[in-house]
């Protein structure tokens, strides 16, 4: 009997086919045989105790125009799944948490959850870095902006950003003589009433804002580097940056050896660092991008590595 493949995502209409690394998922999930099915949150109950999902059997296709075809939904016990890929988009809410509680009880029952809802609990993409501090640059979390204000001030420029956003939003590059830093930091931490982080600003930006791709703690031997385009200092694909692709250095993978068995210890199989220059800046968990570009320009197939340690095969 195929493998029943589950993916929890955003809505699969919204997404541009040519980019989205879910996409590829779930083309090498047809591509295996695997009985694909596809939810989002909503699709989410817990009855009786034990965790149900309402499936909808999808077809995928590598197509700009028409990527995907969707049967009748269905509900079901979750012990009928075999994979859920979890894929939801920051922000992580009230409602991502029931979700990751809800799916906790799945895995339980014995279905693979990716990434593990516990650790998907315990990694905010922001602070999870904090882990590692031997590969950080300098920085501050805090709510209180006179603290953030003397960071800026000590270390002259640097990049000011909300520890739930993603794609660059809510990112700030400031210098201590900036006439909008009370502004910068009032936004920041809205007014003082949430944490905010603070890095020093690292000039190898311009080189690009690495992603490198990790499958079961074991680094994808290239990345993503997202280069800032014109005036703009942010990176971010989302935010206009150009991509490269570039083999690992040896610093890349110095710290990839930091952080994989963390990572492997708290299962959080399919993960997307931020490296800029010689410094890890961010883990992201939630729904890590980039596949597509770097299949496109080396050939590889970074989708069926992943399914390969899932042990979901041809």
């Amino acid at each position: 009997m195929a493998a029943i493949v589950a993916v929890l995502m955003d809505p699969i209409e919204q997404i541009t086919p040519k980019k989205d690394t879910t996409l590829a998922m779930m083309l090498e999930a047809q591509r295996r045989g695997c009985d694909l099915r596809y939810l989002q949150m909503k699709d989410l109950a817990i009855r009786d105790g034990r965790a149900c999902a309402r499936l909808t059997p999808i077809k995928v296709a590598d197509d700009a125009e028409r990527w995907f075809e969707l049967g009748s939904a269905k509900w079901c016990d979750s012990s009928e799944i075999d994979v859920v890929l979890i894929r939801k988009d920051p922000p992580f809410d009230g409602e991502y948490l029931y979700a990751t509680q809800i799916l906790e009880l799945a895995q339980q029952r014995g279905t693979q959850v990716v990434n593990s809802p516990q650790g998907l609990r315990d990694a905010n993409e922001k602070l999870a870095a904090l882990w590692f501090p031997q590969c950080l640059a300098p920085l501050l979390v805090s709510s209180d902006r006179a603290l953030l204000r003397a960071f800026v001030d000590e270390h002259e420029h640097a990049v000011g950003k909300v520890l739930d956003g993603m794609g660059g939003s809510n990112v700030f590059m400031t210098r201590t003589d900036d006439p909008n830093l009370g502004v910068i930091l009032d936004t920041l931490t809205a007014y003082g009433t949430r944490y905010a982080m603070v890095q020093r600003y690292l000039p190898e930006i311009a080189e690009g804002d690495k992603r490198i791709l990790m499958i079961d703690g074991v680094p994808v031997d290239h990345c993503l580097a997202r280069i800032p385009q014109g005036k703009e200092f942010r990176g971010n694909l989302a935010q206009g940056g150009r991509g490269v692709v570039r083999e690992l250095s040896d610093r890349d993978r110095w710290i990839c050896a930091q952080v994989a068995p963390e990572l492997q210890r708290r299962g959080l199989r399919f993960v997307g660092l931020d490296v800029i220059g010689d410094y890890l800046t961010e883990v992201n968990v939630t729904s890590p991008t980039c596949v597509r570009e770097i299949d496109a320009e080396t050939g590889s197939n970074i989708a069926g590595l992943l399914f390969d340690q899932l042990q979901v095969s041809d």
